[in-house]
């Protein structure tokens, strides 16, 4: 699933290719999406090529090619939608996950199942109404859980495939080396390895298709660790 701010750049990249056959320049993005600086463009780039949205065309310059559309994808005329974007969520607080009745025939725990669909909110307040997840207990410590749906092989040589389901201690730090769900800027929600550097916050992908991003200790908010994984075959 995508950020509200990745949705409206798919979208605007997309219906400048089909108007004007190129595509558009960093300084057009950045002023269609309102943000304030080109930084933010390349970060919503990346998090569109690792979900397999975009991918850049070699040798050649402003050459990005749209792979595929958000079944909700509404074609416009070469602006950004920004009122098309419409995930069906609920807002609340974690329950935590002593509170929730194991289920002792099946041994598990029914988790929520969250998404990293909302732009600037954490991860604990986005809810699907509808979704929920049977984890085996023995996946879970103490303290608060949730569940994310992989999206993207950014982190396939940790392990993590496209499609997994991931199990999450909910926390606000992480040792070094710690996979980890981080709110970025308040703009983005990603699943990376957490590194140190001085004064500075790295997220790592476990892929080398993706570089590695540095922040300032303040643009980084860690919202959740990976404790386990799910995956159906």
């Amino acid at each position: 699933m995508l950020t509200r701010k990745q949705y409206e750049l798919l979208i605007y990249i997309n219906d400048h290719l089909k108007t004007k056959g190129v595509s558009p320049s960093f300084e057009e993005m950045k002023e269609a999406l309102g943000l304030r600086s080109k930084s933010g463009i390349h970060r919503l780039i990346t998090g569109l090529e690792e979900r397999g949205f975009i991918r850049h065309l070699a040798h050649r310059a402003r050459a990005l090619e749209v792979l595929k559309l958000p079944e909700n994808a509404e074609a416009g005329n070469g602006t950004a939608p920004r009122n098309a974007f419409a995930p069906k969520v609920i807002r609340g607080q974690f329950k935590p996950s002593t509170a929730r009745a194991a289920r002792p025939e099946a041994g598990a725990v029914e988790l929520p199942l969250y998404g990293l669909i909302a732009a600037g909110t954490p991860i604990e307040a986005m809810r699907d109404n509808t979704a929920s997840i049977d984890v085996p207990a023995s996946l879970l410590g103490t303290g608060e859980h949730y569940a994310l749906s992989v999206d993207g092989d950014s982190m396939v040589d940790a392990g993590i495939e496209d499609g997994d389901t991931v199990v999450i201690q909910r926390c606000d730090t992480a040792e070094n080396g710690t996979i980890v769900v981080a709110l970025v800027e308040n703009t983005e929600v990603t699943l990376k390895r957490l590194r140190r550097r001085g004064d500075s916050i790295a997220l790592e992908p476990a892929n080398k298709k993706y570089e590695t991003r540095i922040f300032g200790p303040d643009q980084v908010q860690v919202q959740g660790k990976l404790v386990g994984l799910i995956r159906k075959y």
